[in-house]
């Protein structure tokens, strides 16, 4: 399923494509989630794998636009990317 995240349109319309080895996740409870684009070593990370299950099971891992959404708060979320990158 992943295949499917890295590419998503942006505010004008454009195509907008996570780079090689990358997928994308959008964070946030609001109607404009903020866009992660994260290497493919963090989905071996725990705590990034349960917020993918916690998604998987109240959006079937995908909202309207086919976007992996995560509803946790994108403070939070900044924390964890900061520590994955300490930590690859």
């Amino acid at each position: 399923m992943l295949h499917k995240v890295g590419c998503d349109h942006g505010e004008e319309g454009e195509l907008r494509t996570a780079p090689k080895g990358h997928f994308v996740v959008y964070v946030g409870k609001d109607q404009q989630p903020k866009r992660f684009v994260l290497p493919l070593h963090c989905l071996k990370d725990p705590n990034l794998h349960r917020l993918l299950q916690d998604a998987a099971e109240e959006f079937d891992n995908f909202d309207r636009q086919r976007r992996i959404v995560l509803t946790c708060d994108v403070a939070s979320f900044q924390r964890l990317v900061t520590s994955l990158a300490l930590h690859p």
